[in-house]
């Protein structure tokens, strides 16, 4: 048998139809079978089982929007620290038996972290605290008051 030297294709790049014939083969959609993703679930269903096995059915969840998704606001203790004296100027926060009171339930913010450092004695009013934020705060000869979030 003789080698082919040069690819099939090649030979067959004539003048129109490329060795397929003059009336239409090879050339419309209905050789593969329809435009786009027609025969999906039909003629071309095996192809559909073996390249593309996601390509039906549903799987996971949609997120509708940030209003379902519950927003936590968090602030670290060293933050709280810092703007004591700001809140305290501003009239956030006050003064009680030498504790700074600072009621961060009224701010919006639903966590108190632990990150930073606590220089002075506060008494903080929170939905939620960390154990190392509550650690830092009675080391420091504070207190933490929790409350509930429907009051």
């Amino acid at each position: 048998m003789v080698v082919r030297r040069e690819k099939k294709s090649r030979s067959y790049r004539g003048y129109r139809n490329q060795g397929w014939g003059s009336i239409g083969q090879h050339r419309k959609s209905g050789s593969r079978g329809g435009r786009g993703a027609v025969g999906m679930c039909k003629h071309k269903w095996s192809w559909v089982l073996k390249y593309a096995p996601d390509w039906y059915g549903k799987r996971g969840f949609t997120p509708r929007g940030p209003e379902h998704t519950p927003q936590v606001t968090t602030v670290n203790v060293g933050q709280i620290d810092e703007m004591v004296c700001d809140m305290i100027r501003k009239g956030i926060a006050k003064i009680e038996d030498g504790k700074v009171v600072v009621n961060v339930a009224e701010m919006g913010i639903a966590k108190v972290l632990g990150s930073g450092r606590v220089t002075r004695p506060i008494k903080l009013i929170a939905i939620d605290v960390s154990e190392s934020a509550r650690r830092k705060i009675e080391e420091a000869g504070g207190e933490v008051v929790i409350i509930s979030e429907k009051s």
